[in-house]
């Protein structure tokens, strides 16, 4: 019993690592934007410690974010650096644990709708057909939410036609056919009157060419459209309403 004791023991400081290693590789996970925003309020000397100890090319993000004048500081500070008294280290590692990673987990956190909502984006159509038919049992309500926060293939039937010549620009035709032969109705419209004749009716006969296809196939190049749609959305090159088409929403 001592033996499996020790070894869980061991198991477990393995998970948690040392506390310092635990810090960086947490700050690490931090984009440049958010660690910056924090360290302008900092002491050059303070930022020149954090730079030290992260990854040069998480360093050379965070410099540049920060205003000019800070950021030449900064690397003269870490330029002239001697090594960092012991009780030096572990302060700064305690303000950045208290302040600024407490501060950034209550604002990391995520609606349970909006998590959900990603789970399900990631079921195939069969898994997402029955999950969803047993949270409706439970909860109407949650399922409603849930719904309306899921970005799927139908979901892109809100997007204006700027959008969507914007997205057919990133997308393999092949694939958009295979998309579109599985696809509701009114989204096949949208796509195809959102092309030139020729090549709208190029789509047409290489979606009655194809025969009978496979679901699963469909519903992995729709999730793959799906995945692009987000990556413009994201970078704003396309806009996305809601259900209603009253709001935009912004992913």
């Amino acid at each position: 019993m001592g033996v499996v004791g020790s070894r869980v023991d061991q198991i477990m400081e393995e998970i948690r690592g040392p506390a310092d290693r635990t810090m960086w590789e947490k700050l690490a996970n931090v984009n440049e934007e958010t660690l910056a925003t924090y360290l302008k309020n900092e002491y050059p000397q303070t930022i020149a410690v954090v730079m030290m100890k992260i990854k040069p090319d998480h360093a050379a993000r965070v410099l540049a974010e920060l205003p000019e004048d800070l950021a030449g500081e900064v690397m003269m500070r870490m330029l002239a650096a001697k090594p960092v008294r012991k009780e030096i280290l572990e302060q700064i590692e305690q303000t950045l644990r208290t302040e600024f990673m407490a501060n950034l987990a209550r604002t990391n956190q995520r609606d349970s709708h909006e998590m959900m909502a990603d789970i399900f984006n990631n079921f195939d159509r069969g898994k997402e057909s029955r999950f969803m038919n047993a949270l409706e049992e439970r909860s109407r309500d949650a399922s409603e939410k849930i719904k309306a926060l899921m970005f799927t293939f139908d979901g892109l039937q809100n997007l204006d036609p700027s959008s969507v010549q914007t997205l057919l620009r990133g997308i393999d035709k092949a694939k958009l056919a295979m998309a579109l032969k599985g696809a509701s109705e009114p989204i096949r419209d949208l796509f195809l009157s959102n092309m030139s004749e020729r090549a709208g009716k190029i789509m047409r006969e290489d979606m009655e060419a194809m025969g009978p296809v496979r679901l699963k196939e469909v519903d992995e190049v729709q999730a793959e459209i799906v995945l692009i749609a987000k990556g413009l959305a994201d970078k704003g090159e396309i806009t996305i309403a809601d259900q209603s088409g009253e709001d935009e929403l912004v992913y």
